[in-house]
């Protein structure tokens, strides 16, 4: 009987056995076909990753690849870009919020409470940033101001004495030729009436709520109007866009520049608002932060018909263009007496060390973008197709004018105007091969609202590459 029970016993413990191979075998062979039925496109093994698992190795038109660029930016130029732009010369900004749209009737302001900016009290201004563009870099001149008019005569004749004809030439040309430099943005009058300087850390770039048919309008006008942009594009946040077949490879080099310029742009700009999203409006203050959710959106290639990665692409892309423009216009800063003056001589004197310090290494950065291949064709040509380049991209800067949103309105005009001042700079070269050494040159300026827009323009594309570090992390956490 005991044979019996214990032969029963074996037969059951070989049929369990055998029953879970059967069924591991089975479930191991049908995970994949669940896999890609799954809503998660199939190419995408970790959902969580997908917005950046493409988002590696080398970039079109250029020889440099993204994670050369994200050691470089988050180790090297973040945290000194960040620095230098906490500094007084460049956070005070004076810019015109109240020119009217000059394309479409005005729809009116954006009422959401964080779409204001709080203009800076004239008070609190640095009196060196204060007494204006008089003199763009000596301390000397800029303290006139203070001086009364028949003091500033007697100044004035004085330093007038001890200059060379030349440089008396030069300063005569100076103002004359700002005006007739060849700008890439509408430059906001700083002498009007309703330009305001504004404190860029109390106003910081961030989602105030403002979208729909008026921020449709925006950026539709920009891509379908002012951009060489490549028909197959395809932009779902934008519903108006209209759906065209043509490559991005049917474009020449100079039109596919331009057009990535402008795509690297809006996903910078995205991608603060993504980072710094309203997720709490509580009733003692509001909570900002990182919003995984409208990331994806906004970028995971399986929202965006594949566009995703590209946009990202094309962030870094616009990160190299001004890279270059930062190590051609070094020459400029590195004169001696150029200051950055605010009338506080121990943080200018910091602030010009902090400036140098980042172009010492931008020098040392070894795959720039090289700006030669550009408008190198046919010389009536080139010339042709660069002024349309120009032109199509100062009327982006006009575009600016119609954000409803005054927050969005400051640093879209901030950041288009930081682009517009690289390009003016790239397409600068023998000007600035030729700066005198110690004076000012008749043949390339930069204003101080340049000046600051560039280095913040800059300064908000080392953020974009920086968060998206962040989004890398945050994505692994959440899987």
């Amino acid at each position: 009987m005991w044979r019996v029970t214990l032969q029963a016993f074996g037969v059951l413990l070989l049929a369990w056995f055998f029953g879970n191979f059967v069924l591991g075998w089975f479930q191991q062979n049908n995970v994949k076909p669940q896999t890609q039925h799954s809503e998660h496109p199939s190419g995408a093994s970790d959902p969580d990753q997908s917005c950046l698992c493409h988002l590696t190795g080398v970039l079109d038109d250029c020889f440099c690849d993204v994670e050369s660029i994200d050691v470089f930016n988050n180790f090297k130029i973040y945290p000194r870009i960040k620095k230098l732009t906490e500094r007084d010369y460049f956070r005070y900004y004076r810019v015109n919020l109240k020119r009217p749209c000059p394309f479409w009737p005005d729809d009116g302001h954006c009422s959401i409470k964080d779409c204001h900016v709080e203009p800076c009290p004239e008070s609190k201004i640095p009196v060196g940033i204060k007494s204006g563009n008089y003199n763009k870099y000596s301390q000397a001149a800029n303290t006139m101001s203070d001086m009364s008019e028949c003091e500033q005569a007697k100044e004035l004749g004085a330093i007038n004495s001890t200059l060379s004809n030349q440089s008396k030439e030069a300063f005569a040309d100076w103002a004359r030729h700002d005006d007739a430099q060849d700008h890439f943005c509408e430059l906001d009058d700083e002498t009007s009436p309703d330009a305001e300087y504004v404190d860029l850390l109390l106003n910081p770039e961030r989602f105030t709520g403002y979208k729909g048919p008026s921020a449709w309008r925006v950026w539709n006008s920009i891509y379908e109007e002012n951009c060489f942009k490549p028909r197959s594009v395809y932009r779902p946040l934008n519903p108006l866009a209209p759906s065209r077949g043509e490559s991005i490879n049917s474009l020449c080099l100079e039109k596919r520049v331009f057009y990535r310029l402008i795509s690297g742009l809006h996903s910078s700009i995205n991608i603060h608002l993504c980072a710094e999203y309203l997720l709490d409006e509580g009733w003692s203050r509001s909570v900002w932060g990182p919003n995984i959710q409208e990331f994806r959106q906004r970028f995971d290639p399986a929202e965006t018909k594949g566009e995703g990665t590209r946009r990202l692409k094309n962030l870094y892309f616009l990160y190299l263009i001004e890279l270059r423009a930062l190590y051609k216009v070094a020459p400029y800063f590195e004169r001696a007496f150029v200051n950055l003056y605010t009338g506080n001589t121990q943080e200018d004197g910091a602030t010009k060390d902090l400036l140098l310090q980042i172009f010492n290494e931008i020098k040392a950065f070894p795959m720039h973008f090289d700006e030669k291949s550009m408008f190198a064709g046919h010389k009536m040509e080139a010339k042709t197709l660069k002024e349309e380049f120009r032109l199509h991209f100062k009327n982006i800067s006009r575009i600016m004018d119609c954000v409803g949103c005054s927050k969005c309105r400051l640093w879209g005009k901030l950041q288009t105007q930081g682009l517009g001042t690289a390009l003016k700079i790239l397409f600068s070269e023998k000007e600035i091969k030729n700066l005198p050494e110690h004076s000012p040159s008749k043949g390339f300026q930069l204003t101080r609202q340049e000046i600051v827009a560039l280095m913040n323009g800059f300064g908000r594309l080392s953020t974009s590459i920086h968060q998206l570090h962040n989004f890398r992390l945050l994505l692994k956490e959440n899987r």
